[in-house]
């Protein structure tokens, strides 16, 4: 099954342009959403209970395999996917009213690498300034980039870095981010490790800096917090700052452990992030490069990132249970158990919190300081890895159903139609 060529061979690369409704909020344009927190935009309001057949805006087949998050720019929901049995890598473009597939776009063919189970061959959400949509996938022992206008076609490719982990080959995914016309993304093995922009007009490689040759798979992100914006990486037993104009170090901060997946979270001059292997912790760094460390503990976050949202710090850790911290002293507010495993990163809504563990199940609960404030469970396919995204009302989620060759994967659209 050759998805990713089917999808041109079909005709579907035209993309037509569609007027923008009332109902279209703000995009979703890339990894931890418009404000790189995982917060969704004021004003955005979607189901708390749903199932297969309730509260469907609409669903779309999704080829292949992946656990990308989907994006939504314009007139369009973007996915990354890909088909393993061909050896094939590809960015797929979809209606944002309707779900229907308008192109498919094949990347790359062959030199996959060895993965974990839980990861597959695009894991990396794409990103888009709008103007065009960028992705990065590992093939061929490197990643490479390419950015592909609003009909799906591709504009520039890049071999951005070599990426061949010895240790354990639990391939990749990191997601890119985009920053003042640069692509930033970043590659940490323990053979080489890196993080580069690019030019988001040409794909030249703008400036770049190496990291320590550890195992990390963290994504990079863009925060403006202690009074400046800096580009921040945890993982490889540390939180590193950088500038993101010319990639210069800023500071970075021993603490941690060795591998991270999550993305850090902050306030106004605290940096949060947890991590998994070998070690479990969970940590607040003052983000001036003062060198303090304001509390730390040993909950194991590694997979999904964490949520701030007034003054407390939620997370959900790897084995279901979720927490609720004061973000300024570490104290614990409450705890209780859910159902794990867990790797997809929770969504907050106005004041209430979507989780979704690797079963399809998504736990809704309020961010609630004072106690545990359950609201729904809703089930939806049998499998569930990619984080939600939240825009016009709907929240969209990607799931799975099948296994082996009966393996199918569905993009639902959660609210109005």
């Amino acid at each position: 099954m050759r998805l990713l060529i089917t999808a041109a061979a079909l005709g579907v690369l035209c993309f037509s342009n569609l007027a923008a409704s009332g109902l279209q909020a703000a995009d979703w344009t890339q990894w931890r959403g418009p404000n790189h927190n995982n917060v969704a935009d004021r004003g955005q309001t979607v189901p708390t209970s749903w199932n297969a057949s309730q509260n469907v805006a609409w669903k779309v087949s999704v080829p292949g395999r992946g656990h990308s998050s989907p994006i939504a720019v314009g007139n369009l929901i973007v996915l990354t996917s890909a088909d393993e049995q061909g050896q094939q890598q590809g960015v797929f473009g979809f209606d944002r009213q309707n779900g229907t597939m308008k192109w498919g776009t094949a990347i790359s063919k062959g030199g996959f690498p060895k993965l974990h189970a839980k990861n597959t061959h695009a894991s990396s959400t794409a990103c888009s300034d709008g103007q065009q949509v960028y992705a990065t996938f590992n093939h061929h022992n490197k990643v490479e980039a390419v950015a592909l206008d609003m009909d799906g076609k591709i504009v520039w490719k890049q071999d951005v870095g070599s990426f061949v982990p010895k240790q354990y080959q639990y391939g990749y995914a990191a997601a890119p981010t985009l920053y003042l016309g640069k692509l930033i993304v970043s590659g940490d093995s323990d053979t080489v490790a890196w993080v580069k922009a690019l030019d988001t007009k040409t794909g030249r490689i703008v400036w770049q800096q190496n990291r320590p040759a550890r195992l990390n798979w963290s994504s990079p992100i863009v925060a403006n917090v202690a009074g400046k914006e800096q580009l921040l990486i945890s993982g490889c037993e540390m939180i590193a700052s950088y500038d993101p104009t010319t990639g210069k170090p800023l500071w970075s901060q021993p603490c941690l452990t060795m591998a991270t997946c999550g993305t850090v979270v902050w306030d106004d001059d605290t940096i949060y992030a947890s991590g998994g292997y070998p070690k479990k912790q969970t940590v607040a760094v003052k983000a001036d490069g003062s060198g303090e460390i304001r509390w730390s503990n040993t909950v194991k976050c590694y997979e999904q990132s964490m949520i701030f949202h007034n003054g407390h710090l939620y997370a959900i850790d790897d084995g279901g249970i979720a927490f609720c911290w004061h973000a300024k002293t570490g104290r614990e507010m409450w705890k209780t158990r859910l159902r794990g495993p867990v790797s997809a990163s929770p969504v907050l809504v106005g004041d209430t919190i979507y989780a979704s563990n690797e079963r399809g199940t998504t736990f809704v609960f309020k961010a609630n300081p004072q106690r545990f404030e359950p609201i729904a469970e809703n089930q939806l396919g049998e499998e569930s890895f990619a984080s939600p995204t939240v825009v016009d009302n709907r929240i969209l989620l990607r799931v799975a159903t099948g296994s082996g060759a009966s393996r199918k994967e569905t993009l639902y659209a959660i609210g109005s139609k």
